[in-house]
């Protein structure tokens, strides 16, 4: 049950650090259309890096799954997390405005597909697996990038320290991931046989 509550808190703060971007990455694809196209443009978007990001966290899920893939995901986190706390991600993305409705979507989704990768490996991670936890990551990140980026921002921008506490998470995961590949559990059998 405690595990289950660390995964859920997990995921949910990988999802308010790491999912903010996105929606950055919606609003400046669809900047410049007109405002009925606009809205559907932003919800069409989502929708659509909602759906690849599942796609990527269900594949990496499964990759995870492959010896010495884990250690390497668990090292990828940790490299995420200092870049997040070292201040990497602090500037805004470069995102062309498209003028028409299927341009802006096709902004979105590649640049979801390109930017969620960390969004879905934290996920994939802190979910260790478990595919309701990991549905529920993707649900949430759903609202949250519709419209918390906003609210991530101002918090960030108010108390950016908070954002240790978003690195600590991944850290902690990364750790967890590292410990539970297979290969580094067969090395550390063999040593204390020998001991």
């Amino acid at each position: 049950m405690i595990e289950t509550l660390w995964a859920l808190g997990a995921i949910i703060l990988i999802d308010l650090v790491l999912g903010g971007e996105n929606a950055i990455v919606i609003a400046l694809a669809s900047r410049r259309l007109p405002p009925h196209l606009r809205k559907r443009a932003m919800l069409f978007g989502t929708l659509g890096a909602v759906l690849v990001r599942f796609a990527c966290v269900a594949a990496l899920t499964w990759l995870l799954l492959i010896p010495g893939l884990r250690l390497v995901g668990g090292l990828a986190l940790l490299y995420i997390a200092w870049t997040l706390v070292r201040g990497g991600g602090d500037e805004e993305p470069e995102v062309a405005a498209a003028s028409t409705f299927w341009g802006a979507m096709m902004t979105i989704v590649w640049a979801d597909a390109v930017m969620g990768l960390d969004n879905a490996l934290g996920i994939a991670a802190a979910a260790g697996g478990n595919w309701l936890l990991i549905i529920f990551g993707l649900l949430v990140s759903v609202p949250i990038i519709l419209f918390g980026s906003t609210v991530i921002s101002r918090l960030l921008e108010r108390w950016p320290r908070l954002i240790w506490v978003g690195g600590g998470v991944l850290v902690v995961v990364a750790l967890q991931m590292i410990w539970a590949e297979p290969l580094l559990q067969e090395l550390i059998s063999a040593s204390s046989k020998q001991t």
